[in-house]
Protein backbone atom coordinates (compact mmCIF):
# COMPACT_ATOMS: atom_id res chain seq x y z
CA UNK A 1 0.00 0.00 0.00
CA UNK A 2 0.92 3.45 -0.28
CA UNK A 3 3.32 5.38 2.47
CA UNK A 4 1.86 7.08 4.93
CA UNK A 5 3.23 10.41 6.06
CA UNK A 6 0.96 12.16 9.09
CA UNK A 7 -1.83 10.19 7.45
CA UNK A 8 -0.85 11.50 3.97
CA UNK A 9 -1.12 8.64 1.99
CA UNK A 10 2.10 8.99 -1.08
CA UNK A 11 2.15 7.56 -3.93
CA UNK A 12 5.01 8.21 -7.04
CA UNK A 13 5.20 9.38 -10.72
CA UNK A 14 8.34 8.92 -12.47
CA UNK A 15 8.87 11.83 -15.11
CA UNK A 16 11.71 11.46 -17.89
CA UNK A 17 13.06 15.11 -18.04
CA UNK A 18 11.30 16.24 -21.22
CA UNK A 19 7.86 14.83 -19.71
CA UNK A 20 8.87 16.72 -16.07
CA UNK A 21 9.54 20.20 -18.63
CA UNK A 22 6.65 19.77 -19.90
CA UNK A 23 4.54 19.10 -17.29
CA UNK A 24 6.33 22.41 -15.38
CA UNK A 25 5.72 24.55 -18.29
CA UNK A 26 1.95 23.28 -18.96
CA UNK A 27 1.07 22.99 -15.05
CA UNK A 28 -0.28 19.60 -15.55
CA UNK A 29 0.25 16.42 -17.53
CA UNK A 30 -2.18 13.30 -19.10
CA UNK A 31 1.44 11.71 -18.53
CA UNK A 32 4.08 9.51 -20.62
CA UNK A 33 2.70 8.02 -23.72
CA UNK A 34 1.90 4.63 -21.90
CA UNK A 35 -0.20 7.11 -19.76
CA UNK A 36 -2.11 8.03 -22.80
CA UNK A 37 -1.99 4.93 -24.98
CA UNK A 38 -3.44 3.22 -21.22
CA UNK A 39 -6.12 6.16 -20.60
CA UNK A 40 -4.71 6.58 -17.50
CA UNK A 41 -2.04 8.13 -15.61
CA UNK A 42 0.57 5.13 -13.51
CA UNK A 43 1.70 5.86 -10.24
CA UNK A 44 3.56 3.48 -8.08
CA UNK A 45 3.42 3.14 -4.23
CA UNK A 46 6.83 3.24 -2.12
CA UNK A 47 7.33 -0.56 -2.47
CA UNK A 48 6.62 -0.46 -6.17
CA UNK A 49 8.77 1.78 -7.24
CA UNK A 50 11.97 0.10 -7.77
CA UNK A 51 10.41 -2.55 -10.22
CA UNK A 52 9.29 0.83 -12.00
CA UNK A 53 11.95 1.64 -12.38
CA UNK A 54 13.96 -1.80 -13.33
CA UNK A 55 11.01 -2.42 -15.23
CA UNK A 56 10.12 0.67 -17.89
CA UNK A 57 13.33 2.67 -16.98
CA UNK A 58 16.16 0.99 -16.55
CA UNK A 59 19.59 2.56 -17.91
CA UNK A 60 17.58 5.94 -18.17
CA UNK A 61 18.79 9.02 -17.07
CA UNK A 62 17.31 12.52 -16.09
CA UNK A 63 14.24 11.11 -14.38
CA UNK A 64 12.29 12.95 -12.07
CA UNK A 65 10.16 11.21 -9.12
CA UNK A 66 7.19 13.40 -7.95
CA UNK A 67 5.10 12.66 -4.61
CA UNK A 68 1.46 13.07 -4.63
CA UNK A 69 -0.93 12.10 -2.00
CA UNK A 70 -3.41 9.90 -2.87
CA UNK A 71 -6.14 10.92 -0.53
CA UNK A 72 -6.54 13.97 -2.55
CA UNK A 73 -6.83 12.54 -6.02
CA UNK A 74 -9.70 11.66 -7.74
CA UNK A 75 -10.61 9.56 -9.14
CA UNK A 76 -8.02 7.47 -8.51
CA UNK A 77 -8.60 3.54 -8.24
CA UNK A 78 -6.49 0.98 -7.03
CA UNK A 79 -6.28 -1.81 -9.84
CA UNK A 80 -4.45 -5.11 -10.26
CA UNK A 81 -1.11 -5.04 -12.26
CA UNK A 82 2.51 -6.90 -12.15
CA UNK A 83 2.03 -10.39 -10.23
CA UNK A 84 -1.42 -8.88 -9.21
CA UNK A 85 -0.18 -6.13 -7.06
CA UNK A 86 -2.93 -2.94 -6.83
CA UNK A 87 -1.24 0.17 -8.43
CA UNK A 88 -2.81 3.45 -8.12
CA UNK A 89 -4.15 4.71 -11.48
CA UNK A 90 -5.33 8.11 -11.78
CA UNK A 91 -8.13 8.85 -14.30
CA UNK A 92 -7.41 12.86 -15.16
CA UNK A 93 -4.68 15.03 -15.49
CA UNK A 94 -1.87 15.57 -13.38
CA UNK A 95 -1.55 18.65 -12.03
CA UNK A 96 1.12 20.81 -10.17
CA UNK A 97 -1.20 21.24 -7.20
CA UNK A 98 -1.13 17.77 -6.88
CA UNK A 99 2.58 17.33 -6.19
CA UNK A 100 4.14 17.50 -2.50
CA UNK A 101 7.80 17.37 -4.00
CA UNK A 102 10.06 16.04 -6.42
CA UNK A 103 13.61 15.16 -6.91
CA UNK A 104 16.08 13.36 -9.25
CA UNK A 105 16.79 9.99 -8.99
CA UNK A 106 20.07 8.85 -8.86
CA UNK A 107 21.46 6.14 -11.60
CA UNK A 108 24.14 4.66 -10.29
CA UNK A 109 26.57 1.33 -11.26
CA UNK A 110 23.75 -0.73 -9.32
CA UNK A 111 21.03 0.95 -10.51
CA UNK A 112 18.44 4.23 -10.08
CA UNK A 113 18.34 5.27 -6.37
CA UNK A 114 14.92 7.31 -5.70
CA UNK A 115 16.18 7.35 -2.15
CA UNK A 116 14.30 7.82 0.88
CA UNK A 117 10.16 7.68 -0.11
CA UNK A 118 8.45 9.77 2.33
Amino acid sequence: MARRMNSVMLAYKIFRKSEYDAFLRQGRSSGAPVDLADGYIHLSTADQVPGTLAKHFAAERDLRLLAVDTTALEPLRWEPSRGGALFPHLYRDLTRDDILWSRDIALGPEGHDPGELT
